[in-house]
């Protein structure tokens, strides 16, 4: 069976490691012949590129697919996919993100491919912008969604919405949870040495964040909740990991409110350095206003430490109020600020959170569960 992947961009994210990781398995079972088409990488958020170019024959990049609209860049870049799928002929076509999501699917409709596959890894539309991005994305969407056999999605919310948005019938969706390594989050533990590499003492309470620095992630709110916090416990210190576009912003923000000491900025780090990371942190705060379902969210739990996260899109099916964490309605920040100090003081709480979390992660988040599940899917819609 051949499929071809098609991705935006390969930057170091979420739905990016998740697409990786799953060409990267089902090229491994037997009778998969797997491509993948990605759009350049460039920006702070670094690139995920070489995992893909290690193989050879795998990766093909095309410089015209950009996640900016670009009226001149798109038609040619629908051209040259159109162009690569008449080459390959592959039996199915599974787009990944907005703009790869669109196109390819277009693409793989005019080139007549049998099967067509999209993953939603989070909403390309919502109440986080305007109402003009909001109607163009909505209404590409659903363009897009007329030419898919069927789609997946890392959280039931993601096919919720889109249902409710007119896109597909509820049985064209299969949730498939995101998969990654399990057993360096399972084993990383709270390694002083790092702590005091970071500036971080032993007895320091750490609250990690883990995502690019950029709008709708939910640093804004994590900085106004701050101040607060560092009064009501001055060992707090505030570890954010990852990079981007707003890194000198927050720095500044962090000096301004006189909270230099109380928060660290890790910059870029490749993904096999996370769970060492998350090993040192005693709680995971996630406040992104617009997500599918988190990486973090989920490679905390495999780590066993309990999370406080915004109930966005899929943080709910995760973070299980009162058994893996705390739940908080979207910019409640009295609220967030309770619950952190809630588990500040409450040592038994976050190991009982942790463990619950530990389990779920196992019987979910393997990246060999993953596979299965989308080789399974394959064979499913093919056999239809």
């Amino acid at each position: 069976m051949r499929v071809t992947h098609i991705i935006t961009r390969l930057i170091v994210g979420g739905a990016q490691e998740n697409t990786i990781a799953s060409v990267l398995g089902l090229r491994e079972l037997p009778g998969m012949d797997i491509n993948l088409i990605s759009g350049p990488t460039t920006g702070p958020e670094g690139s995920l590129e070489h995992m893909a170019a290690a193989v050879p024959g795998l990766l093909t990049l095309i410089p015209e697919l950009v996640r900016q609209i670009s009226p001149f860049k798109d038609a040619r870049a629908f051209i040259h996919l159109a162009r690569i799928l008449r080459k390959q002929r592959p039996a199915i076509v599974h787009t990944h993100s907005g703009k790869a999501g669109i196109l390819g699917r277009l693409a793989a409709r005019s080139t007549r491919v049998p099967t067509i596959i999209h993953t939603i890894h989070g909403p390309s539309f919502g109440d986080f912008q305007g109402w003009l991005p909001n109607k163009i994305f909505r209404t590409a969407e659903r363009l897009a969604g007329g030419c898919t056999d069927h789609f997946v999605t890392v959280a039931n919310a993601m096919r919720d919405q889109y249902v409710e948005a007119g896109i597909g019938r509820a049985d064209q969706y299969t949730r498939i949870w995101s998969g990654f390594p399990l057993t360096p989050f399972l084993s990383a533990h709270n390694d002083l040495s790092l702590r005091a590499r970071l500036g971080i003492a032993p007895s320091d309470f750490v609250v990690g964040k883990i995502a690019r620095l950029f709008q709708l992630k939910g640093h804004d709110d994590l900085f106004e909740a701050a101040p607060d916090l560092a009064r009501a416990c001055p060992r707090i210190k505030f570890l954010l990991v990852g990079d981007g576009e707003w890194r000198e912003r927050f720095k500044a923000l962090a000096k301004s409110l006189e909270l230099e000491n109380h928060f660290i900025f890790t910059g870029l780090v490749p993904p096999h350095e996370v769970p060492s990371l998350i090993g040192i942190m005693d709680i995971v705060v996630h406040l992104s206003r617009r997500e599918g379902l988190a990486r973090a969210l989920s490679q905390a739990l495999a780590t066993g430490r309990p999370v406080v996260a915004y109930d966005c899109d899929g943080a709910s099916e995760v973070c299980l109020d009162g058994e893996t964490g705390f739940l908080v309605k979207t910019g409640d920040l009295d609220c967030f600020k309770s619950r952190v100090l809630e588990l500040e003081t409450n040592q038994d709480k976050r190991e009982r959170f942790g463990k619950r979390g530990q389990a779920l992660a196992r019987e979910w988040f393997s990246v060999e569960a993953m596979v299965k599940s989308l080789h399974q899917l394959y064979q499913r819609l093919e056999r239809a």
